[in-house]
């Protein structure tokens, strides 16, 4: 791979002549420089982490500024971290925004064909959050598996239970609750007494003790009771590892930059009592507002654990993002512009796999049946354009209102349904009222006598 000369492109301006650019790979790094800087200006590096470093000293030798990369899988994150640790300012780039040219389709024509792409400035980097961020997603992204791992032992320890025919899941609401752990574990330890196993029952169950009695009698086969017991053991394992997880993230948040105290309001009512389902073991709200200045939970739909979900993945000051229009552009749930000749071709929002997006849908869904203005929205349009629609509709509504709450410390009022109600029928009697007179008429309300048939 020589150098090899180029006409270029004499009508575009140059803005980055220290680009460069790398091609990643799983095994194998293709990156190129300008070529008047290296007589190779196309080299190959392995990815171990000695070829990464002998990665950044070429870039210096070549009087390199600024990379850009592909994210790739998670193959780019070692190179990534690296040639930022050398001072090399790095960019990544979605490959379906800049590998779209017919032709290019070698690791050393595309590894060139980013430098050249990145040289003239027509490149846009991708969002990647700051370190601390960084860090707090990756124990949150941890521990969602972890607690995605326990939730399939449970499913384990139901199934053993109703190999041996106890029926516990029919007379307790959660079998990892008071009752169903209490009962499981004196199972394993040995106890088969369905009245003994009965006592154990909380004041708080539902279900009676002869109900429940009645409920435990079953068929205990040692192969099914080592079932059981193994599942327990697996339960309790990654229970203990989702507390290790909490502490870690405890640590994360408030290693982030915490506002003054004296410019901090006190911590506002909750809207909601009690403790979520497979919430961290710490206190989510209060740790949120002593970092952002705000309670994020005072809007309908986020919880503690979802706030914190969406922190995690978005950072705590969205500068990144010129304006609310931006954030929901780049969540993709903003409608699409797909316009030719000046006609509307399509207004579908994109495909998106952003974590982001998906917690606000599922919040979305959450408020759908709440006494909320956020709920009476989404109920009117899910009547009027289906309810796959009204959830984005109401998602992007929910992402503006926590741009808004982060990024300019807007405090959120909810109106309720009824209000929200009265203001769209406002609105549609003034339209009303406007075409009518436009045509030359006048609108006038049918009297109560009248309207009683």
């Amino acid at each position: 791979m020589t150098k090899r000369k180029s006409g270029g492109h004499p009508d575009l301006k140059m803005v980055n002549p220290n680009a460069a650019a790398i091609d990643i790979g799983s095994t194998m790094h293709m990156a190129a420089v300008n070529p008047d800087t290296d007589i190779m200006p196309v080299r190959a590096f392995g990815t171990f982490t000695q070829d990464l470093h002998d990665l950044a000293d070429w870039f210096r030798s070549c009087g390199v500024t600024s990379v850009a990369m592909e994210s790739t899988g998670v193959y780019w994150i070692p190179a990534f971290e690296i040639l930022e640790a050398n001072g090399f300012e790095v960019i990544l780039v979605n490959a379906r925004y800049a590998k779209n040219v017919p032709g290019r389709k070698t690791d050393v024509s595309d590894a060139g064909w980013l430098r050249q792409l990145h040289s003239y400035g027509l490149l846009r980097g991708s969002f990647h959050p700051e370190a601390e961020i960084a860090t707090l997603r990756a124990y949150m992204r941890q521990r969602e598996r972890l607690t995605e791992y326990a939730a399939a032992h449970i499913q384990h320890m139901q199934k053993a239970l109703m190999e041996m025919n106890l029926q516990l899941h029919h007379v307790v609401s959660d079998i990892t609750g008071a009752t169903g752990m209490l009962i499981i574990r004196a199972i394993v330890g040995g106890e088969r007494d369905p009245e003994v196993l009965a006592a154990f029952r909380d004041v708080r169950c539902k279900s009676s003790m002869g109900t429940i009695k009645a409920a435990l009698v079953g068929n205990d086969r040692p192969e099914h009771v080592f079932a059981l017991t193994q599942s327990l053991e697996l339960y309790d394992f990654y229970k203990a590892q989702i507390e290790a997880c909490d502490r870690r993230l405890e640590a994360a948040i408030t290693a982030l930059t915490v506002r003054a105290d004296d410019d901090l309001a006190p911590l506002p009512k909750a809207r909601i009592k009690g403790k979520q389902h497979n919430a961290p073991s710490f206190d989510v709200r209060a740790a949120l507002y002593g970092v952002l200045g705000t309670d994020l939970t005072q809007i309908h739909g986020l919880g503690p654990s979802l706030a914190l979900k969406l922190v995690a993945e978005c950072g705590t000051d969205l500068r990144a993002w010129r304006s609310a229009k931006h954030f929901t552009s780049w969540l993709c749930l903003a409608p699409g512009n797909k316009i030719s000749g000046g006609k509307l071709l399509s207004s579908r929002t994109r495909r998106s796999s952003s974590r982001a997006a998906a917690l606000l849908r599922l919040a979305a869904v959450t408020i759908g049946k709440s006494d909320t203005a956020l709920g009476a929205f989404y109920r009117r349009l899910s009547s009027r354009i289906g309810k796959q629609k009204a959830v984005t509709a109401t998602a992007r509504k929910i992402a503006v209102l926590f741009y808004n709450a982060i990024r300019h410390g807007m405090t959120y009022q909810d109106q309720g349904a009824t209000a929200y109600d009265e203001r769209h029928r406002q609105r549609v009697l003034s339209n009303l009222q406007r075409r009518a007179r436009a045509l030359g008429f006048a609108l006038a309300p049918i009297p109560a006598t009248a309207a009683v048939s």
